[in-house]
């Protein structure tokens, strides 16, 4: 783990290197907010190009409800180290082994989140092993591969990095427009230094491997649906990584509750922070209090 941040954590939150049998994973811990009643222990993983900041406006409100939310960088991803050219590291497999690791060395079953590839690894750990968790959220996350738009995006992203090295690339993508929409780095938290160092922290096989993953995973829905965990798919009201429909069907298919939130789009965590936090905290309570399923609802 890196000795300097990226950007500070947020209040009442501290980063440290997460010790586990896989090895260490830098993470944002935050504990809840003192005199709060203790709900439970929620583990976040980001998305492709992401980072455990992602998640940095939900600390604040969900510590407020009770919850100790723990987002982690994953293997190769900013500031946990990983191979820099060994793509096999990075299987799906591999990287669902280290969710499982990190659950368990939290020590206790927890609430999973994951964030659009981080949704797809997550799934992929609940398969394997879902009696470390106690619920599972989906945010902005879909059955199967990502959109056609999405994978040529992807695809040049890929083709620069067979060539270029990341600095080059970073600096390629800053040239030819915004990131997001060249294939490049996600839209996160931060300025542009920022992201730059977020970007240069990621190994180059992770994204290769991961990105691979984002254009040719299966639907693995059914998978899922037979594990006997309470599940909560959560967007924005629009995304171009999977559109809204697929997520409300795959919600369906689980028969898990949905959440749409209003004015945010593929990550509703860092467009509008306080409603993504109060749907997430309101499912927990409601799954503690017995009142689960509930009917689909906005934010």
């Amino acid at each position: 783990m890196s000795s300097h941040p990226t950007s500070p954590p947020p209040p009442g939150a501290r980063a440290y290197p997460l010790r586990t049998s896989r090895g260490e994973f830098a993470v944002v811990d935050s504990s809840p907010k003192p005199g709060a009643e203790v709900r439970g222990v929620v583990l976040m993983l980001p998305g492709f190009t992401g980072s455990k900041e992602d998640f940095r406006l939900l600390h604040e409100p969900l510590a407020e409800r009770g919850y100790r939310v723990v987002a982690v960088d994953g293997r190769g991803q900013h500031e946990s180290e990983g191979p820099l050219n060994d793509e096999s590291a990075y299987s799906q497999r591999e990287l669902a082994r280290d969710v499982l690791a990190q659950a368990e060395a939290l020590g206790e079953p927890v609430h999973l989140v994951g964030h659009s590839l981080g949704g797809q690894i997550a799934r992929a750990a609940v398969l394997l092993d879902h009696s470390r968790f106690l619920s599972f959220t989906l945010v902005s996350s879909g059955p199967a591969e990502i959109s056609v738009s999405q994978q040529q995006r992807v695809k040049l992203l890929r083709d620069a990095l067979a060539v270029l090295s990341m600095a080059q690339v970073w600096e390629a993508i800053q040239a030819m427009g915004a990131p997001e929409e060249v294939g490049g780095p996600a839209r996160g938290l931060g300025d542009q230094d920022q992201l730059r160092r977020r970007w240069l922290g990621h190994s180059p096989a992770q994204l290769l491997a991961t990105g691979r993953q984002l254009c040719t995973e299966p639907d693995r829905v059914a998978e899922l649906a037979a594990v006997p965990l309470p599940f909560h798919v959560l967007s924005g009201a629009h995304d171009d990584t999977w559109p809204v429909a697929i997520l409300d069907d795959m919600a369906l298919r689980l028969d898990a509750r949905r959440t749409v939130v209003t004015g945010a789009e593929h990550s509703p965590n860092a467009d509008r922070p306080l409603p993504t936090a109060h749907a997430l905290a309101d499912f927990w309570d409601d799954l503690k209090e017995g009142r689960f399923p509930a009917a689909p609802g906005t934010a």
